[in-house]
């Protein structure tokens, strides 16, 4: 399932539904100051060479103090033991059947990210032990996710003998029964949540199997398909070195939005170093269109921004298939001819999105939102492809549960997102009267609705929203830490490359900067580019949407709240603003 970072296209916030909700300190910073730091804090300043800030930082995400050099420094070798993985045995015992008597073996991914990596790695993973894999990916063209009818078809005629899933399957038990009575053997690979119905599958590889005694519980399917091939070197008794393959799974982790805690953390840590190596070269090629100096490394904000909107693009419009062999490719020429085939459906789905993005905005200003605890929105003709991006931005910019579906004829399909921390798949289940179905996980999830049931469904999203949202906390912009200003930028910096990767269950630090002289301010395409007075250094910063601020502050002392980044084509760093107080003044 799709995740909101993966389908942005730049780092910025969403732009705001009107002037009055913008973005413009509408949460007061002075009331979110987090205070200064303590003497905990200047413990871990001296124990792990860390800035005034960085420490205080580390203390705030409360990591607890036995686990803090694990967490600062994670190791492959720490990586939780599979043994407790249901239907590992079984799984691994019927592919390496299958390799070794040369069956072919058709290797199904989902078209996300998550779905395409593990496909990739899958695929790799089987050729390099001598086997015959065939991989596909499902297509929102088909009309359905994960494993539908028309895909089932596709995977009868490659003749395999085994089917393997990725990143779909836990909820497709029609086709996997219509799969066994065709002769043909299903291992389902996934991490959805599980329904209640027994999955008619040879091996059903899942962590949130309700049997399954694996204790790290967020492993995205990409993870799962790693440990696979672990298994598979083991049982056929051959060398095969994986971790050429953990950019794979650093990209389909993150842009999955999976907790980057524990084992995640550990294999998005070490792709980011595969990464930055450039050796792929599909990746090499992408990053190059990207504008990703890959001197410099990679981060996870780079894979949330940049690479994994690219790679869902095709599958987005389309067909994926371009992706999983920009993925597969050894050859730099044909990487290069498919990244920028790529590139292009990326400014495509560019263009699709604003549109919908501004249809939904104009949808919603009709509506009495500060009475909704949730939010539905549908049109005929919205792309399938795109309502997940554009639900993420919604729920981002309105801090609501949202829906999106795009209608065609009597029936839409549509994706769901919400704030940290909202239950979709729980909040979806709730609501299943009016849905012709649903699928995902508690970060995102997509649904089947009829048209005649639109209104049905808002009103009863609403009411679970309401229920269900009773706990979670405001959605203002809350800060880490102070910025200290005895702290050299740069080495704040350094600290956080040390707290990478950040992403789901581990965000950017914002900081708090109190009274901040604004020295300079101008409108630089739209977004507010800043020079400010703060600490020893100088500071630069960007505020996104707010360019037509910039006559009336410059001179002027705010409090912000922001997230310090490096400015990638500049050098130095960058305070992101996202919250001032008082509020920048809207012309």
């Amino acid at each position: 399932m799709e995740n909101t970072p993966a389908g942005s296209t730049k780092s910025s916030p969403p732009a705001p539904v009107s002037s009055e909700r913008a973005g413009a300190g509408a949460t007061e910073p002075s009331s979110r100051d987090p205070g200064p730091a303590d003497a905990v804090s200047e413990g871990l300043r001296a124990q792990h060479g860390l800035t005034f800030t960085g420490a205080d930082v580390l203390h705030r995400l409360a990591v607890p103090s036995a686990e803090l050099t694990k967490w600062l420094d994670p190791k492959l070798s720490g990586l939780t033991s599979p043994a407790g993985m249901a239907d590992r045995e079984a799984a691994t015992e019927r592919i390496a059947r299958a390799i070794t008597k040369g069956e072919r073996i058709c290797i199904f991914g989902d078209y996300d990210c998550d779905g395409i990596t593990a496909a990739a790695v899958l695929t790799s993973v089987v050729r390099a032990l001598g086997g015959v894999a065939v991989p596909l990916l499902a297509t929102r063209m088909e009309g359905a996710y994960g494993l539908s009818a028309p895909a089932l078809a596709r995977v009868k005629a490659t003749g395999a003998t085994l089917l393997v899933t990725c990143d779909c399957g836990s909820s497709d038990h029609e086709r996997l029964e219509d799969a066994r009575r065709s002769g043909i053997d299903v291992v389902v690979i996934d991490h959805h949540l599980v329904p209640k119905d027994p999955l008619p599958a040879l091996a059903f590889l899942n962590p949130h199997r309700p049997e399954c005694e694996f204790p790290f519980k967020h492993l995205a399917s990409c993870g799962l398909a790693l440990s696979m091939g672990a298994a598979l070197r083991q049982a056929l008794k051959r060398e095969l070195d994986l971790r050429p393959m953990l950019d794979l799974v650093a990209i389909g982790t993150v842009a999955d939005v999976a907790p980057l805690v524990g084992d995640n953390r550990a294999l998005v840590r070490a792709g980011l170093r595969v990464l930055g190596a450039g050796v792929r070269p599909g990746i090499r090629a992408l990053a190059d269109l990207a504008r990703i100096d890959l001197s410099r490394g990679m981060t996870s904000e780079d894979i949330g921004f940049r690479i994994a909107p690219r790679l869902n693009a095709p599958g987005r419009l389309g067909h994926p298939d371009e992706s999983l062999e920009l993925l597969l490719t050894r050859d730099h020429d044909i990487a290069a001819g498919l990244a920028a085939s790529i590139e292009q459906t990326q400014l495509q789905r560019r263009q699709v999105q604003a549109q919908m993005l501004e249809e939904a905005l104009a949808d919603i200003e009709e509506m009495r939102l500060d009475a909704l605890a949730g939010v539905v929105v549908a049109r005929q003709g919205w792309h399938p492809g795109v309502v997940g991006i554009v639900a993420g931005k919604l729920a981002e910019t309105l801090g609501k549960p949202t829906i999106v579906i795009g209608l065609e004829g009597a029936s839409g399909r549509g994706s769901v997102r919400g704030p940290t921390g909202f239950p979709l798949y729980d909040a979806l289940t709730d609501c299943r009267a009016d849905l012709a179905g649903y699928g995902g996980h508690q970060a995102a999830a997509g649904v089947h609705v009829r048209s005649d049931r639109i209104d049905a469904l808002r009103a009863s999203w609403h009411a679970t929203c309401a229920v269900r949202s009773r706990g979670l906390g405001g959605t203002g912009c809350e800060s880490t830490a102070r910025l200290d200003p005895r702290d050299p930028l740069a080495r704040v910096l350094d600290d956080f490359d040390r707290f990478e990767p950040f992403g789901e269950a581990n965000p950017m630090p914002l900081l708090y900067l109190p009274e901040v002289e604004v020295i300079a301010a101008k409108n630089l395409k739209g977004h507010l580019k800043l020079d400010l007075a703060h600490g020893r250094a100088p500071l630069t910063g960007i505020y996104f949407s707010m360019g037509e601020c910039a006559p009336a502050v410059a001179g002027k002392t705010f409090t912000m709240i922001g997230a310090l980044r490096r400015n990638t084509f500049q050098g130095g760093a960058e305070l992101q603003v996202r919250s001032t107080w008082p509020r920048l003044p809207l012309p």
